[in-house]
């Protein structure tokens, strides 16, 4: 049961009024989405001006989400240890910090450093202003509802993150995007000092028992496996060192996680957390989904900026098709999925279909002639494939017990935000390399007949022409070979029955402090091991 007292929030002084009082923590929780370590839509201005390689900028903002992605497993810890006071202006200054050291620094390690703990921060402002909010959001605490509304802000902020990036970059300069989300942290900082005060509504917790050995040896795994798929291509795979010591040493990292989870009380994230179906099903399901979102990051890029000639602006203005279809996507999934109690498996075939449509659209309008207008479509497509499919996966993991449930949203974050995309990149920047070298090949026997025929064009021309040919012969070879794979997903979702549908509430914060409370209580009786 529910009660159904008006919503207010203590935390913040009376002389605001509570209708207020939502909307600036939503306002904050927007400054937290908008910030980061290094800002990965200005990739190419970075890397000119710090003379590094787009890989070390990529590396840097990886390890933001690897940061906030291990968040999730200590956010309820967090909340019951510090105010949300102490919260909003730790994690504000803290960022603060961070993207002074980003916006000044060109030493890699630094740059990664840096953008870990931004993302850590990042993570931790974002849970206080949304549990905080959470009752005026879903007042069942439909989980569903939740769901929606926080990948529909995530994902929606991510976009605009961009737009604004690419913006200020044309504008003035890359380092102004730091300047500007500083600027609004201390903006919030001088709020939160005015408007909150310390105020609990529960009895802090020590932050005792957690296992920090365990998280670090989980970052130093998702750190090398990024590192891995990061530079694969760069320092060609396995015939480099390089990548054979990134993969030892996160294999290492792996075992000795496993092996320590196996024995002590209290793992960073128990072995039986990957034992729930949910959890190693929507992981498997999250890679199929990045594999074929994958052209998102590599061949769309290579076909607008190389073969359609299209400047930064015009690359990022196409962000607000996407912005289009994750707004609609989120909103009818918001109608049938929360609202109608679709069933998962009906929900992921509607997703898994529109990313099909995506692909099989791209496959054949894709030309060397085609309107800005016609890549609408499939952009649109993708948008909304992409958030029903996030919503679907992440809310399937509320059936998890709730005392594994933190640390299964961070086995999903290992997938969604850490190697998913990294994953899919390396995978079709591989299978391209390899398709268009065979494209030239059989292209190549054509050469003498058309010399002959165009004698008077110079041959760094014909062959660059060769080259575009079997570039985008072989971008349609790769939509092709993926939408086989998304509609072989879709048979496999229709043979299989499932009537499943979303029902978990959230618990209450004192029902999830009072177990914690008693973790810690054995914790404390327990003999020493």
């Amino acid at each position: 049961m529910h009660h159904n007292a008006p919503f207010s929030i203590p935390e913040i002084k009376s002389f605001i009024p509570e209708k207020v009082k939502p909307w600036i923590l939503f306002v904050f929780f927007i400054i937290y989405q908008l910030s980061g370590g290094v800002y990965m839509a200005a990739v190419a201005d970075m890397s000119g001006s710090l003379a590094l390689m787009q890989e070390d900028i990529l590396m840097a903002g990886f390890a933001s989400l690897v940061g906030l992605g291990l968040t999730f497993t200590i956010m309820f810890r967090l909340k019951f240890r510090f105010s949300t006071k102490t919260s909003l202006t730790a994690t504000a200054l803290g960022l603060v910090a961070c993207n002074l050291i980003c916006a000044h620094t060109s030493s890699v390690p630094i740059l990664v450093a840096a953008s870990f703990v931004a993302g850590f921060f990042r993570m931790w402002g974002t849970f206080a202003c949304n549990s905080t909010i959470q009752l005026w959001v879903t007042p069942t605490r439909n989980m569903a509802v939740w769901f929606c509304y926080i990948q529909l802000c995530v994902q929606c902020f991510l976009q605009l993150s961009g737009l604004t990036t690419i913006y200020v970059a044309f504008l003035s300069q890359w380092e102004y995007m730091h300047w500007l989300i500083i600027g609004c942290l201390l903006v919030l900082t001088l709020v939160t000092q005015v408007t909150f005060r310390h105020h609990r509504f529960m009895k802090p917790l020590p932050l005792f028992g957690i296992d920090w050995m365990g998280a670090a040896l989980w970052a130093t795994t998702l750190l090398c496996s990024i590192f891995v798929l990061n530079y694969g291509d760069y320092y060609n795979w396995y015939d480099s060192r390089y990548i054979w010591m990134g993969t030892l040493a996160g294999a290492a990292a792996l075992v000795l996680n496993v092996w320590r989870a196996s024995f002590i009380r209290h793992p960073f994230i128990s072995n039986q957390t990957w034992r729930y179906r949910n959890v190693w099903l929507t992981f498997l399901l999250l890679a199929v989904t990045n594999i074929l979102l994958g052209p998102s990051h590599t061949l769309e890029h290579i076909y607008t900026s190389s073969i359609l000639r299209y400047d930064e602006l015009n690359l990022i203005s196409l962000n607000w098709i996407v912005l289009l279809g994750i707004i609609c996507g989120a909103v009818f999934t918001y109608a049938t999925f929360a609202k109608l109690k679709w069933r998962y498996k009906t929900m992921t075939t509607i997703g898994f279909s529109f990313l099909v449509g995506y692909l099989m659209v791209m496959y054949f309008t894709i030309d060397y002639n085609l309107p800005k207008e016609m890549l609408f479509l499939p952009l649109l497509l993708r948008g909304v494939g992409s958030i029903i499919i996030t919503i679907t996966l992440i809310t399937a993991l509320s059936v998890v017990p709730f005392h594994h449930f933190a640390q299964s949203l961070t086995v999903q974050s290992f997938m969604s935000a850490c190697l998913g995309s990294m994953l899919g990149t390396a995978i079709l920047t591989y299978a391209f390399k390899h398709v268009t070298a065979k494209n030239i090949v059989l292209l190549s026997p054509n050469l003498d007949r058309v010399n002959t025929a165009v004698s008077h064009i110079p041959a760094g021309n014909i062959y660059g022409g060769l080259q575009q040919h079997a570039m985008l012969l072989s971008m349609k070879e790769i939509y092709g070979w993926l939408g086989l794979l998304g509609i072989f997903c879709l048979l496999a979702f229709l043979l299989r029955e499932s009537s499943l549908r979303p029902q978990s509430l959230h618990p209450k914060f004192k029902s999830i402090r009072r177990a914690l409370k008693h973790e810690l209580k054995l914790d404390k009786l327990a003999p020493e091991e």
